[in-house]
Order: C-alpha cells, then structure tokens, then sequence
C-alpha cells in the first residue's frame, strides 16, 4: 500500500510541475507558478524520504515491482546519512540563494546545472555497481536497456558537468570569454561522440569499467570543448541549451533509478530548455545545430583597433532638459543598468516622466543582460509597468518616431555592425536606436562589449555619451528633471 502512496504522490509532483511551468509563461502568474514548483518538489522529497526509510512492516506485496531502486536502502545508517546531505544542500542553497546578486545569477545557475550533471554521473556508477551486485547474486539475468540508461545518463551528465563549470567561468570572467577555436575542432568533436557512443555499446556487451571510464572522460571533455568553443556574446544560449542538458540528464537517472517523478522532471526541463534555445537561436540568428555542435566559428575581436571618430558628450541637466521637452522617450536596459543597480532610480525616472504626460516604453532585446528575462525581472523587481515593456521585435520598427532613446548598460545588442558581415555578432538581430531623432549612451567608459566588438554607434551624429556610473547619472537626472520642468513652463 505504502508503494501505491509514493507513485501517487509522485504523480501528483509531476502535475505540479506542469502547473509551475504554465505559470512561469506568464509574468502576472509567475509567483504562483514558483509556488507549484516549490510544493511539487517538497513532495516529491517527502516521498522519495518516505520510500528510503519506510520499515518491512509498512510495505506492500508489490513493493518490490514498485520501488525497485530502494530496497534495501531502509535502515538507520542510511537515513541519517539522507538527512545529513540534505541538510548540508539546503544550508548551502539557502546561503547562495539570499546573497546572489541579480547579476550573479547566471552563474549562479551554470553552477546548479553542474550540479545536476556530477549528480547524474554518480547515480550511473552507483546504479551500475548495483547491477553488478545484482548479476554476481543471480537476481537477473536480462538487463535490456538498464545498461543504455546508465550509459547514456552518464553521457548527458558528464557533458552538462564541465560545460556548465566553463560557461560559469566564462560568466563570472575567471575564463576569457573569447571562444576556444582549435585546429579542426568539429572533428574533434565528432571523433569524441562515435568514441563515446563506441564505448556505450563496448559497455553494454562486456559490463565492465574500463569502457563506461573511457566514457565518461571523453564525455568530461566534450562538454568543456563545447562550451570553450562558444563566445562570451552566446553565452545565454549555452545557460539555456545546459538547462536542457541537465534535465535529459535527470531524465536518464529516473530510468536508471526507476522513478518516474524524475523522469517527468527531467523532461519537462530537458523540452522547455530546448524550446527556449530554440527560440533565442532564432532570435539571435543563430543555428540551433552550431549551438548544440559548439560555438559558432568566430573569434571574439574588435573590429576596430580604436576610436572611429569624435563623440559627443551630455551633462544630466542637459539631458534632463531633453527629456522633459521630448514626447516619446524609449529605454533600452542591458548587463551594465543591473551592474549598477540602477533599474530603482530608472523606475523614478519613468514615473516621473510617465506623469508629466511623456510615452515612456522599455524595449528589452531577447539576450539583454546574461540570461533570458534578466532585464525583465530587474524592471518589475523596480515596479516598472509591465505594460509598458516591449520584446525587440514589438518596438524595432518604431525608434524613428521616438525623440530620446536612452541606452543603459547595453552594447552589442544595440550595436549597428551586427548589421554587416564578418563579426562575431553578424546577423544578430539588434536594436535600432540608432533611427531615433536622439540616442544618449550610458557608458562607464569607451570600451566595447561582452563580444569584444567596437560599436560604431557612439560616434553617430545623433549620438551623446553620457559617462559615469548609471545609477549616480539616472539620480543626477532625477534631480535636474524639476529645473527643467520649470524651464519648460517659463518657456511655454
């Protein structure tokens, strides 16, 4: 009976995390749908605690065909071992969770996904030393696709590993973010997959260690090689492309663990992580097939060895001035305004503007920032209107009708030479700013972007730069915008 309880509440999980994905699809919903997520998985905890310790005495005739995997794991030794890993995670997630700064989270989260991987590459062992127990004992005899499972886990597992330690590195900059272009590298990749698929099958006939060893070094070594090959500029899609990597990886493990509220997890996380590549791929202009293969083939350097021209600089009073003349007014936040912090004083800045009667619109690029949807949440962390924030493709067209375009913290993703051919970002589509009748460039300095690429945008005509930190300068406007509201009606 205590069998059927686990698998119903197993299932019950999986509903709810069905549940937490269609409310994450929306903003308005969004803290419900991670309130489904958090009781699914609280479930799926206390039943999988439950079957682990559950005494002979509770367990039904069909425990066995049920709960495979956790016969013989009751016992006191056992469970306080449960509890100690548990608490030890729980502490250490809790900790990382609270002090994680909004632009630490992509690492935060490359460093999660290597956590799935290493945990999905220890369950194959674990589980194959048990097979083994089990044939020496004569317990079975027909394993079928148990090894592939273990395999083939292994495999995603030990990929998502490394790759997710690379691109955390890469993130957090303690790894160059230009790519790793080695002397054919595609065939190395591709020499990597038919040793690995090659050592699978040796393992699936011999079930012995040295194949599923060689296995897993070569996979260890395919995910860095991937991941290295990919610039600092794609680097959201290698966070989104490992999501999905790291949920077939958990996947994989509920076949070889036999539990199905793992396998439903690690599948909705492996789809939605390939959809959302998918996505950000087209977005890009990027091949979803050169994403999954590593990198895209160019090398991160400027196109440009200095400046290509003279600037124009802008004081905040003076763009404070521009600001309370101008009808339309468009922000385009990037990496830099959540460097700063200054999404608090933008949302002062959008009020205030939004009162005086002046069309204030947010347009976020799909890879604004280094994750999907990290501007979006920074801007309703502030309580900016989410009305009022639209995707690239809504607003692109309409820069020519907009009189000041304020450019906070972004770079490659308003950059024009995406336009042409021959640099790392070549046909990434971008933000037109520069149609609008004024752009004002927060910048701390001249330097180029994530992709080391030299924008000529600073150097339009209709360009200003406004140096400085962006928080302190959207604070110096704040506190100009009053004199230029009293300038504008003297001069009524």
């Amino acid at each position: 009976m205590l069998a059927n309880f686990v698998q119903a509440t197993y299932i019950v999980a999986g509903l709810l995390f069905i549940l937490a994905l269609a409310g994450l699809a929306k903003f308005e919903t969004s803290k419900r749908g991670n309130a489904f997520g958090i009781l699914g998985m609280f479930l799926a905890v206390v039943a999988t605690c439950v079957a682990a310790w559950a005494p002979e005495s509770w367990r039904g005739d069909n425990w066995h065909s049920a709960m495979p995997s956790f016969v013989g794991i009751a016992g006191v030794a056992p469970a306080i071992m449960l509890v100690v890993a548990m608490v030890i995670g729980a502490v250490i997630g809790v900790y990382k969770a609270t002090r994680v700064e909004m632009t630490g989270m992509p690492q935060l989260i490359a460093q999660l996904h290597s956590f799935v991987g290493l945990a999905a590459v220890l369950i194959g062992f674990n589980v194959f030393i048990e097979t083994k127990r089990e044939l020496a004992s004569g317990s079975v005899s027909d394993l079928g696709f148990h090894l592939a499972e273990v395999w083939i886990g292994i495999f995603i597992g030990a990929v998502t590993f490394t790759g997710s330690i690379v691109a955390w590195g890469k993130l957090s900059e303690r790894i160059p973010s230009k790519p790793l272009t080695l002397p054919g590298r595609n065939l190395i990749n591709l020499v990597s997959i038919v040793g690995i698929i090659a050592c699978g099958i040796w393992f699936q006939s011999s079930q012995s260690w040295i194949p599923l060893i060689l296995l897993t070094l070569l996979s260890l070594f395919l995910g860095f090689h991937l991941v290295a090959a990919i610039g600092g500029a794609d680097m959201p899609v290698v966070i989104s492309m490992l999501n999905s990597y790291s949920g077939f990886a958990a996947a994989f493990s509920g076949f070889s663990l036999g539990m199905n509220v793992l396998i439903i997890t690690g599948a909705l996380v492996g789809a939605s992580g390939a959809i959302l590549s998918y996505i950000m791929c087209k977005a890009m202009n990027r091949s979803f097939i050169s994403v999954i293969l590593g990198g895209f083939g160019t090398q991160a350097t400027t196109t440009a060895a200095g400046p290509q021209g003279e600037i124009q600089e802008v004081k905040a009073d003076e763009l404070a001035s521009w600001l309370a003349d101008a009808r339309s007014v468009m922000i385009t936040p990037g990496y830099g305004m959540a460097v700063a912090q200054a999404q608090y004083p933008v949302a002062q800045l959008t009020k205030r503007l939004t009162d005086a009667g002046i069309e204030v619109r947010f347009a976020i690029h799909p890879v604004a920032g280094r994750l999907p949807g990290h501007m979006n949440v920074l801007l309703a962390e502030a309580h900016v209107p989410y009305d009022i924030v639209y995707e690239m493709d809504e607003v692109n067209d309409e820069f020519d009708q907009t009189d000041v375009v304020l450019v906070i913290g972004a770079n490659d993703t308003v950059n024009p030479t995406a336009m042409e051919p021959g640099t790392p970002i070549s046909g990434m589509p971008v933000l037109h700013v520069w149609e609008a009748k004024k752009v004002v460039v927060f910048k701390r300095s001249m330097k180029p972007g994530y992709a080391g690429v030299e924008n000529p945008l600073f150097f339009y005509d209709n360009t200003y730069m406004l140096f400085g930190d962006a928080k302190a300068s959207v604070e110096a406007i704040n506190s100009a915008l009053p004199a230029a509201d009293q300038h504008k009606a003297l001069t009524a």
